[in-house]
């Protein structure tokens, strides 16, 4: 018989994986990546007092770009970087919450860095 493959159990296996070796301090925070089928959401957390420092989605009103795009995922990553640096947040670690390193994931984190994040 054949086996069905769990995807969310592999999901999260990958990310259990990622969060092992990644892990948000006050200097460096964790920028953490999470998307549905409808939105992408990005924030930054510092784990050591478990806070949500910044967060910003496509469900936002200053967020023109609706859905889960690559168009969304480019303006969720500058207005993340935006209001981290006005919080003085200059550098994180990320956290691509499981999800392969590409399509959305990837052009979120690169727009992040175009508008100022290090990392």
């Amino acid at each position: 018989m054949i086996n069905k493959v769990d995807r969310k159990a592999e999901k999260d296996r990958r990310h259990s994986r990622v969060r092992t070796k990644v892990t948000g301090t006050p200097e460096c925070p964790r920028l953490a990546v999470a998307k549905t089928n409808k939105n992408i959401i990005a924030q930054i957390i510092d784990d050591t007092k478990g806070q949500t420092l910044v967060y910003v989605s496509t469900l936002d009103k200053d967020i023109k770009a609706k859905g889960n795009n690559i168009e969304a995922a480019k303006e969720v990553g500058a207005a993340v970087a935006k209001k981290a640096i006005a919080k003085k947040i200059k550098t994180v670690v990320y956290d691509r919450g499981g999800y392969i390193y590409h399509g959305v994931v990837k052009e979120l984190a690169d727009a992040a860095r175009e508008a100022g994040l290090d990392f």
